[in-house]
């Protein structure tokens, strides 16, 4: 009896070493890792990025996990807007937790410092919120996948915007206000150039570069009217831009220059109702009004409101969407392996909130759309929205191929 029971273990291993039965992964749960800025500068847009991503995790072990066998593992770390601490927080999450994806950030800089530790880790990466170009653009990493349209994207959509004003108001000269830090100066000088482009008899006259974190914009403000420009372009985000809308406000700033197509996002228009001034023309990533014919995004304003007695930010859009991003590309991969995944995300079409989008091959960039619109109040909501919305579609706003390649090949 004994040596047949041997013969049948002996069998059993030989025939799970034929056919390569993993078991090892068979029931695990899937350690998911978020890398947001829970305090500090960031903590506005994304607290609704990690209530979102918690909807999303809910829903997927509702059905038993990833591929219907592997609960998720929430880990979740504040990177306190700061490189050095995002850092930290990543390798952390990478060598103390067995996280096989990432997903975060607020602030492009702490995107930027975590992309060659998941690189080195073979960790899958998937920033939501941070968007610099240079996050995809540059120093390349086939584990980064950006679910936001970047810094290149939304400035060529504003500058397309803002030409076309330019044209029929005649305006001739203009500032910029942007934060000091990897994506305010990332869409800033894309902006910049790209109206060199399209608009070459728009004049710059001068720069203003707020520190990140920034809470008194009263000299800023000044200064700028003092410089008497036809219009101002901004690129300040989260609390500073709070801060900065409600200041200008009370100068009558935006009743005297012209402040077209800088981020407002949804949480501005929710935070800032009572005060924002209508018909300004603002910019934003991911409303939910705008696609709430899509099955996915319907759903997910119900859930998300039932859950949490709001409605969705932009953040709690795109990070619920990087959840299910991933959850399809292991689907597609039939496996949690972050390799495979990693290779099965590549150029492939995926289901959003805000549609079918697909990445494209040289950087991994979601081809999301940026959206342009007039404030202004709506019966259906207790919020202004965008009017006039003007959705710029994503292969219709990034930066050409051969731009990217002459880039990179800078690098060497």
């Amino acid at each position: 009896m004994k040596f047949k029971l041997i013969a049948v273990v002996c069998a059993l291993v030989l025939v799970g070493g034929i056919f390569h039965v993993d078991r090892t992964l068979a029931a695990e749960p899937y350690h998911l890792g978020v890398n947001l800025a829970i305090t500090g500068t960031g903590a506005l847009y994304c607290k609704d990025g990690v209530d979102a991503i918690k909807l999303a995790v809910d829903e997927i072990n509702g059905t038993g996990g990833f591929l219907g066998q592997h609960p998720i593992k929430l880990f979740i770390r504040d990177t306190h807007t700061k490189p050095d601490t995002a850092v930290r927080e990543a390798k952390d999450l990478i060598l103390r937790e067995k996280v096989r994806t990432i997903l975060g950030t607020y602030s492009s800089a702490c995107a930027a410092a975590i992309k060659p530790v998941a690189q080195e880790y073979k960790v899958l990466h998937i920033p939501a919120i941070s968007n610099s170009e240079n996050i995809t653009k540059v120093n390349f990493s086939p584990y980064t996948y950006q679910v936001v349209p970047n810094s290149y994207m939304q400035a060529k959509a504003v500058v397309l915007g803002v030409a076309e004003l330019a044209k029929k108001k005649g305006w001739k000269e203009y500032v910029t206000i942007a934060s000091d830090y990897e994506w305010g100066r990332s869409t800033q000088n894309n902006t910049v150039e790209l109206l060199k482009q399209l608009a070459p008899e728009l004049k710059l006259k001068k720069e203003f570069w707020p520190r990140l974190g920034e809470t008194q914009f009263t000299s800023y403000i000044t200064a700028i009217m003092g410089q008497k420009p036809d219009f101002v372009i901004g690129s300040i985000a989260s609390k500073d831009n709070v801060a900065w809308i409600k200041q200008a406000k009370a100068y009558g700033f935006f009743d005297k220059i012209p402040y077209p197509g800088s981020l407002i996002s949804v949480s501005e228009l929710i935070l800032q109702s009572k005060t924002l001034t209508r018909g300004m023309v603002g910019l934003c990533r991911a409303p939910f009004f705008a696609h709430l014919d899509v099955p996915m995004m319907a759903d997910f304003v119900k859930n998300f409101r039932a859950k949490y007695n709001r409605y969705p930010s932009d953040w709690a859009v795109m990070e619920y969407d990087a959840v299910y991003v991933l959850k399809q590309g292991i689907e597609k991969a039939a496996s949690i392996d972050s390799e495979k995944v990693k290779d099965a995300l590549k150029g492939a079409s995926v289901d959003t909130t805000r549609g079918k989008l697909f990445f494209r091959d040289i950087d991994n960039q979601l081809s999301c759309s940026s959206y342009i619109g007039v404030v202004a109040d709506d019966p259906a909501y207790p919020f202004p929205i965008y009017h006039d919305l003007v959705e710029v579609k994503g292969p219709d706003s990034w930066r050409p191929e051969a731009e990217i390649l002459d880039a990179r090949s800078k690098e060497k």
